[in-house]
């Protein structure tokens, strides 16, 4: 069951600012309507900006005119008409009206973001003022349809999934470093075969929403997400970014036969409306894996399978949205889907790995069938976790801190590395460090007496002094 946010738009009580120049007759909202990168060929958001008439007397506005007429990429909507042009208006004393403005930018042949410029000029007693309409665009290469074949994808221009992209069986999709993937609403990648995403530090590869203005950066739901059906392919993930979609991986089908695999390293999962990494009937090895902020589960797993957590972070931080009642991790041997009630034996090892949010209750849940195994073990490891849980499940843990704050670095903005004070440092078991011996943004964890724990370690950062 996936939760439909509902957004408003709350209306100030406080007073307006508005700009107004010596001998100008009219005030702005702003000066320049700016419009992050859209992709050419499709339509912006609506922008919009308000005209208004600081006067307590009426004032007659000649004209109002987008400067670059029907060439222009822009499209005006003025005081409820869509034209470019407009005579004659009216504004009586300390009234407003809105401008509201669009754009489609023509495809340019080139690799990088163009700027494209215009304005819209109001006259007013012979006296011109004018606001600029700035936009960002970039071309952009369509990916819908079937992957039958081989196939590569190389940086450059980014690539957009319409509707849906699936790899067939037995077929390979590779992605190289620096590889940007937009999908539009509703849009998905369904995976029978394999996706082989290997990005490096400095270039990730980047799966996200079409929707690139700076108030879409951290909205969920805008696509569906990946989907890895069962099949004998494995896929790789690696320095990979996943965001703002409903689920964000989902490794693995119910009532489909045989197993999925994927192996996870390096990638952040973030702002997923359901869940973020969804395990069910697969196998599934994580190291350096952070999933934040999801409105139902930051991970699932479930059924049959083998998942593996080494310096992974779970940092399930939704509140601040909507009201979250489900816990940031769901590791169960059964699960029920309508009427019926499925069942496998699981094994689920976690290392050195974290698992927090902002849950009054416990952030961690266990379904354990007696019919089926239950293999699952946490060592070294923090876990919000209520004594209720804890009491009925403490062979499961090995080595554990509980129930402490975190002491993340920031967690309004997305920083889950622990900061100096934070229980996290130190804590982590030195053999499992080893194995994946550098974090998630590069920085050794073999470089002091002990491995901090989560995806993140601890490095000091100078902080400059405020100018006085």
């Amino acid at each position: 069951m996936l939760i439909l946010l509902s957004w408003m738009i709350v209306v100030s009580c406080e007073k307006e600012k508005y700009l107004v120049t010596g001998d100008a007759k009219l005030a702005f909202s702003t000066d320049t309507v700016m419009f992050d990168t859209i992709f050419t060929t499709f339509g912006s958001t609506t922008q919009a900006f308000k005209v208004i008439n600081p006067s307590v007397n009426p004032v007659e506005i000649s004209s109002i005119v987008l400067a670059g007429g029907d060439q222009s990429f822009y499209r005006l909507n003025i005081d409820g008409e869509m034209v470019n042009k407009a005579q004659n208006i009216s504004l009586r004393g300390q009234d407003s009206i809105y401008i509201f403005v669009e754009v489609t930018i023509d495809p340019n042949g080139v690799d990088q973001p163009m700027v494209v410029k215009d304005s819209v000029v109001f006259t007013v007693d012979g006296v011109s003022q004018d606001v600029d309409l700035v936009a960002y665009g970039q071309d952009v290469i369509l990916l819908d349809g079937v992957i039958s074949k081989p196939r590569t994808l190389l940086p450059g221009k980014p690539f957009l999934v319409l509707n849906a992209l699936t790899v067939n069986k037995n077929q390979q999709l590779t992605i190289q470093p620096g590889v940007k993937i937009h999908f539009h609403k509703d849009a998905f990648c369904w995976v029978e075969g394999a996706i082989n995403a290997v990005g490096t530090v400095e270039n990730p590869i980047v799966f996200e929403g079409d929707r690139l203005e700076k108030m879409y950066s951290d909205v969920p739901s805008q696509w569906e997400g990946i989907k890895i059906s069962p099949g004998r392919m494995s896929s790789k993930f690696e320095n990979v970014i996943i965001k703002n979609a409903v689920i964000g991986l989902q490794v693995g089908m119910l009532e489909v036969d045989g197993y999925a695999t994927a192996k996870l390293h390096n990638v952040r999962i973030e702002n997923m409306s359901y869940a973020g990494l969804f395990c069910i009937g697969s196998n599934v090895q994580a190291t350096n894996v952070l999933v934040g902020d999801c409105g139902f589960y930051g991970i699932t797993a479930l059924l049959d399978g083998n998942y593996s957590f080494t310096h992974c972070t779970v940092a399930n931080y939704w509140g601040s949205l909507t009201h979250r009642t489900s816990p940031a991790v769901l590791i169960s041997n059964s699960v029920v889907n309508g009427d019926s009630t499925y069942y496998g034996n699981i094994q689920s090892r976690w290392e050195n790995s974290v698992i927090s949010g902002d849950l009054a209750s416990s952030e961690v849940i266990f379904g354990n069938d007696p019919g089926y195994n239950f293999d699952v073990s946490f060592d070294h490891c923090y876990v919000k976790v209520s004594d209720s849980v804890y009491d009925a499940n403490s062979s499961l843990f090995q080595s554990l801190m509980r129930n402490r704050d975190t002491l993340f670095t920031d967690v309004r903005e997305y920083n889950y590395m622990p900061d100096s004070l934070s229980p996290l440092r130190g804590f982590g078991d030195r053999s499992f460090a080893e194995k994946v011996p550098t974090d998630l943004a590069n920085t050794s964890r073999l470089s002091d007496d002990g491995p901090d724990i989560g995806a993140y370690e601890y490095i000091y950062i100078e902080k400059k002094e405020e100018e006085k």
